[in-house]
This record gives C-alpha cells, sequence and structure tokens, in this order.
C-alpha cells in the first residue's frame, strides 16, 4: 500500500473526534472554520503543509525519532503506523495530551512508540541520541524557548535532523491578533514570537543546512545538523 494511503487508513482508525484533534487536522466542521478564521488556510493547504513538514522523515526510516510535544498524537501516530522499524519515543509535559497519545498508539497497535513525560527544556537524554527530532506544535507554547532549542540540538546525532513547525508573526494580521489576545491570555501560547527571518538566521547559527518552507501563519523547517 502506497505511504500516503496507508497513513490516510490510519488516520480513520486513531479517530479525530474530539474538538482539538478536529482543529489541528482541519478535517470537522468546528476545525475548518478554525483554520480558515486563525491560521488563514483550508484544508488542501493544511494537508499539504503537514506532509512538508513531514518530508524530512524518509519513508523506510529505521533511526531513533524524538517527538516533542506529541500533542494528542493525531498528527504523528498514523504517519508511525509506517514506520515500523524505527525506535520513536514520544514526550509532552502534559500528562492529559500523552495519555490521548498513547489511546491512539494502542488503537493502532504500534509496539515501538514509547512515550515519557518531560520538559523540552530539560531533555532526560544523553548527548547525540536520536538521529531526528520532530516538533510539530510546540515551540509556541514553550515558556523557555532557548532551552528547548539548545535542548533538541543536544540530543541530535551528527548528520540528524530537525523537523520544526512554528507559528510565525507578522505574516497574517489576524493570526497575530488571535495569538496575543485569544492564546497567549489562555495559556496556551509563549511569547516571545519571531519573524520567519528571525527564526531563519536563529537556525541557520545552529544548523549546517536549513531548509524554509512555505510561510502563511505558520512555517517549516528541516534542519540538518552538521557531521
Amino acid at each position: 500500500m502506497e505511504r500516503k494511503e496507508a497513513i490516510r487508513s490510519a488516520y480513520r482508525l486513531a479517530g479525530e473526534s474530539s474538538f482539538y484533534d478536529g482543529m489541528i487536522t482541519c478535517s470537522t466542521l468546528s476545525g475548518k472554520a478554525v483554520c480558515r478564521l486563525v491560521w488563514a488556510m483550508n484544508k488542501a493547504e493544511n494537508d499539504d503543509y503537514l506532509e512538508k513538514a513531514l518530508s524530512g522523515i524518509p519513508e523506510h526510516f529505521s533511526g531513533r525519532l524524538l517527538e516533542v510535544p506529541v500533542g494528542t498524537g493525531i498528527l504523528t501516530m498514523p504517519v508511525y503506523k509506517t514506520m515500523p522499524e524505527a525506535d520513536i519515543t514520544c514526550l509532552d509535559y502534559s500528562a492529559d495530551m500523552m495519555g490521548q497519545a498513547r489511546e491512539k498508539a494502542d488503537r493502532l497497535h504500534l509496539k515501538n512508540v514509547t512515550f515519557r513525560q518531560g520538559d523540552v527544556g530539560a531533555l532526560p537524554y544523553a548527548d547525540d541520541t536520536f538521529d531526528i527530532v520532530l516538533s510539530l506544535n510546540g515551540f509556541h507554547a514553550f515558556p523557555g524557548k532557548k532551552a528547548a532549542y539548545r535542548e533538541v540540538y543536544r540530543v541530535l546525532k551528527p548528520g540528524g535532523t530537525f523537523c520544526g513547525c512554528f507559528y510565525v508573526k507578522g505574516e497574517h494580521k489576524r493570526t497575530d491578533w488571535f495569538v496575543r489576545h485569544i492564546y497567549e491570555k489562555a495559556g496556551f501560547f509563549t511569547p516571545p514570537y519571531e519573524t520567519v527571518s528571525d527564526l531563519k538566521n536563529r537556525l541557520e547559527r545552529m544548523y549546517a543546512a536549513v531548509t524554509l518552507g512555505n510561510v502563511k501563519s505558520m512555517a517549516w523547517f528541516i534542519c540538518r545538523k552538521a557531521d
């Protein structure tokens, strides 16, 4: 089965019933409304964004991968279903979110995924541990962003890849308004926020190669550590 179809099948098994999961996947009526209103993206744009953000993970990847934070796992558990030889670790500060991700992993009968509660600012892993670090929806919420960048870099092996998605300020006025007046006040987002150029400069100071994807209200980067 083609990988895309295998992932779609796994999504159907994982379920998208909660408001949060529907919003993240832009798959429910309310989720589509939030995606359009806040992030200025429709379903097709959201799917394309996710596909490109995950493009740093080889199709037959069999190394060690860290996802932080894993959230509810709605975006990644179906992908991990197609990576049976990989050694995957999912970390999140929220026990509730991680519990929902674990339920999805159990539903998909994933045997190669482990879960651990922890703080990205002080990752409980040795230097040069992971081949890939993936962070799809997290840096906007981390209060200690500098520590998070440092720790992600530290645990990556030489030649390893960091796949990151970020909210970037200054690209869409309505998104900026929602972030500062709604999400930040609710505690979902934590300043400071960076522009695309500031973020690109930061990553280029750390990594040997940095690929910037399409930018709307969010941006994705694939970064490779020097060998």
